[in-house]
């Protein structure tokens, strides 16, 4: 086997497992207090949803969205390879800080509290930044215009998402506003 041979399954694999590391921790969460509504949800997941289909389903795709804009070669394939895993362990650590804290939605839950430890002392949401970080690794592999369309499209839903959360918790935390000052939103000194 050499790695031109294997690439091609790393990144579908870094995903899946992902995705079931995901599943199972979203098992054992706190009971909801408030939810946003299904609107507003909408509104962040159709984006996300759109850069799923772009990445996983190519044929179903116009022409024009699989012009290729990274050389074919086996660097971007691992580079992006490395990318992915990185994001996504990246943003498996974020979630094991949030613990029973997590949603997939905007919610507040019972006995919710602010999480400053682990990435989140420097991070608000670094769990979008490890999946966004996963994100361009795999439109780095592919290579294609689809790819860069959906890291795109993934960042404008979480940007509307994170933005949503920030309002809620500085309703919900007294001290959000001096957390805001103290980190950054997705990217350390950048955003």
């Amino acid at each position: 086997m050499t790695l031109d041979t294997v690439l091609p399954f790393i990144i579908p694999i870094l995903w899946v497992a992902w995705l079931t590391y995901w599943l199972v921790c979203a098992r054992n969460v706190k009971p909801d207090q408030w939810r946003e509504s299904g609107r507003s949800r909408l509104l962040h997941r159709l984006p996300l949803l759109l850069s799923s289909v772009l990445l996983a389903l190519p044929r179903w795709l116009p022409r024009v969205l699989r012009l290729r804009i990274v050389p074919a070669a086996v660097w971007p394939s691992a580079l992006g390879a490395v990318l992915v895993a990185a994001g996504l362990a990246f943003s498996a650590w974020a979630r094991r800080h949030l613990g029973r804290n997590w949603s997939a939605h905007v919610v507040v839950k019972e006995g919710h509290s602010l999480i400053r430890t682990g990435p989140y002392r420097r991070i608000r949401h670094p769990i979008y930044t490890g999946i966004l970080l996963g994100f361009l690794g795999t439109a780095v592999a592919i290579g294609e215009l689809r790819g860069f369309l959906a890291f795109v499209l993934a960042t404008v839903s979480f940007a509307r998402k994170s933005r949503l959360e920030e309002a809620r918790m500085r309703e919900l935390f007294p001290d959000y506003e001096q957390y805001q000052r103290e980190s950054s939103a997705l990217v350390p000194f950048v955003y």
